[in-house]
């Protein structure tokens, strides 16, 4: 098994950089066109050339790690509970439901009025 290891890792690294630079934006590739690159990591992905040579010199990277450093854009994720969007849009999807719901009580609560009133004035309900 542990002699599989090596074409494994091989493998593995050229599928991610072919998976990479099919996902990677047209603006963020650098040097060639993208196509070029897929070629080049396609044909020399054997020998390890064409997926190094992908990740280092072929896509724009953005800086890793800690907050301020990195020349890309800055992306500050919120929980859910925390996000005021994400919250209107709860309220606003409960609000619709409450409204039905609402409707629906009246509407109930109008028939059973006037099933009440033809009661008391001595017609049969089940006749209309």
């Amino acid at each position: 098994m542990l002699r599989y290891l090596p074409f494994l890792l091989v493998l593995a690294l050229w599928i991610y950089a072919f998976i990479d630079c099919l996902n990677t934006p047209e603006n963020e590739v650098r040097g060639l066109p993208k196509v070029v690159w897929v070629l080049i990591i396609l044909l020399f992905g054997e020998v390890l050339v064409g997926p190094v040579a992908w990740l280092v010199a072929g896509k724009v990277r953005h800086g890793g790690g800690r907050p301020g450093e990195g020349t890309g854009p800055r992306h500050e994720w919120v929980a859910p509970d925390d996000n005021p969007e994400f919250l209107k849009s709860l309220k606003d999807d409960q609000a619709k439901q409450d409204e039905k719901l609402l409707k629906d009580w009246e509407e109930d609560l109008r028939r059973r009025e006037e099933e009440l009133k033809r009661r008391e004035a001595g017609e049969d309900p089940k006749e209309s």
